[in-house]
């Protein structure tokens, strides 16, 4: 199930034709995959920086596949195809262009995803001549370094602003999602944490999925909930999670996320985050770092004793600082060190925000659309004047003209006086544009030209 952290498969498998139709099955490894949908879909003529965003478009994509199981949960005995109907084209044992083999040696353990969201971004692309599509146009890209552009800002003219790289991600052999052993009353363990937050987010658009706390452990709830599950679609109710059911549920969580799509609603690193491995210190590094901070820095926004934190993946002394402080605040030994205690405890604090705060429509209406709660509030805060680069000045601003203490943090109250006045704000602009015109309006009246 797609709720762990992405890696780079040893190898990939590569079906021969479109997914029903009977082909062959080629098995080789990601990195001369990559090199053979890039020799087969670029011309190795092109400017360096178009190859390299393309490169980096078809490594996000086909690890996306692999990522989110799209066709192994449907029952497909391979990773992706080499229809350019579905996904991209792969001639098997064709020759790799130099230029194109080289870069992709250096690229093919990078990949693109959205700031913020864990799965690796679904880089749709076409040729942008005879085929437009929402994603990167190739022609495009090659037109866009020619004038100039970077790789990075070719990827993002396409793709969006809010896109960064991870680099170096680490490889391991592909492994299948599903545990091995159904799952039932009395299991325990990390696919039964998976489980769990699926089932919870399957229910937002399944109401009748009851709700379940993210413990990794299979009791009574978790069973009725899974019965629910398989009844709704068409599964042997019997409140056990075989490999049938495991890959339902993953299948309906992809569908429900859209995490297969360029628009996908994406995963957090909150939604991982019931697991603690290890204690986090000074000196390490990676998502698990970025994770603790991410939510670090989302619980200061409403907790005054903790200092602002960057989100950057590597614990260094701001980290330290604001892992003592939320200490602090929670009364625990001050250590600086993020152990299993003050994980659990910043987790259920940041999830807590989430449920009461973040998620209430009426303080901010567009989360669900996809706006991240800081880029909205920065939106606002523009509309109503108090722009600029820095966040935290242009909140205390607010703050500070509206008799609010200004901490420069996004507290509730905050919050809820930001969405007020853009709302009348809204509405002010929708009133002037709807004044009576001077003249009664009857059959045949027409704008002035």
């Amino acid at each position: 199930m797609a709720l762990s952290l992405p890696y780079i498969p040893s190898y990939i498998t590569v079906h021969l034709g479109p997914p029903a139709v009977p082909a062959e099955n080629v098995t080789v490894s990601f990195p001369d995959y990559v090199k053979n949908v890039a020799s087969s879909e670029i011309y190795p003529t092109w400017d360096e920086d178009a190859l390299r965003a393309n490169i980096l478009a078809i490594t996000s994509f086909a690890l996306n596949r692999v990522y989110t199981e799209f066709y192994r949960v449907r029952g497909y005995p391979f990773d992706i195809t080499s229809s350019t109907a579905y996904d991209q084209q792969f001639y098997k044992g064709r020759s790799f262009f130099a230029n194109v083999s080289r870069l992709v040696d250096g690229l093919f353990d990078d990949y693109i995803r959205r700031v913020g969201f864990i799965e690796p971004l679904a880089a749709k692309f076409c040729n942008g001549t005879t085929v437009s599509c929402e994603g990167l146009s190739q022609w495009g890209s090659q037109n866009l370094a020619v004038r100039g552009y970077g790789w990075l800002q070719i990827l993002k003219n396409y793709y969006g602003q809010n896109i960064e790289i991870v680099t170096d991600a680490p490889k391991a052999d592909y492994r299948e999602s599903y545990p091995g052993t159904a799952l039932r009353v009395g299991s325990r363990g990390r696919s039964v944490a998976q489980l769990q937050t699926a089932l919870n987010r399957i229910s937002q658009s399944y109401p009748a999925i009851p709700k379940l706390r993210v413990d990794g452990i299979f009791g009574s709830g978790t069973e009725a909930a899974v019965r629910v599950f398989q009844r709704a679609f068409g599964l042997a109710e019997d409140g056990i999670v075989g490999r049938l059911t495991w890959y339902e549920a993953e299948r309906v969580f992809a569908g429900v996320t859209a995490l297969s799509e360029l628009r996908s609603q994406g995963l957090r690193y909150e939604d991982l985050g019931w697991e603690f491995p290890e204690p986090l210190r000074v000196g390490d590094r990676g998502d698990r770092v970025r994770q603790l901070q991410y939510m670090l820095a989302m619980v200061g926004q409403f907790v005054q004793q903790l200092p602002t934190l960057s989100v950057d993946g590597i614990f260094g002394p701001a980290t330290r600082d604001a892992v003592a402080a939320f200490q602090g605040y929670e009364g625990f030994a001050v250590t600086g060190e993020a152990d299993d205690r003050s994980w659990d405890a910043l987790y259920d604090l940041y999830s807590g925000i989430d449920d009461r705060v973040l998620q209430n429509r009426a303080a901010f209406p567009d989360l669900n659309s996809g706006a991240t709660t800081v880029a909205n509030a920065r939106t606002r805060l523009a509309a109503l004047g108090y722009g600029g680069s820095n966040l935290q000045q242009a909140l205390r601003a607010f703050q500070r003209a509206n008799g609010l203490s200004p901490s420069g943090r996004l507290g509730e109250d905050s919050a809820r006086a930001i969405t007020r006045q853009y709302q009348n704000l809204n509405y002010s602009n929708a009133t002037r544009m709807t004044q009576y015109p001077g003249a009664p309006l009857s059959l045949g009246s027409r704008d002035a030209r």
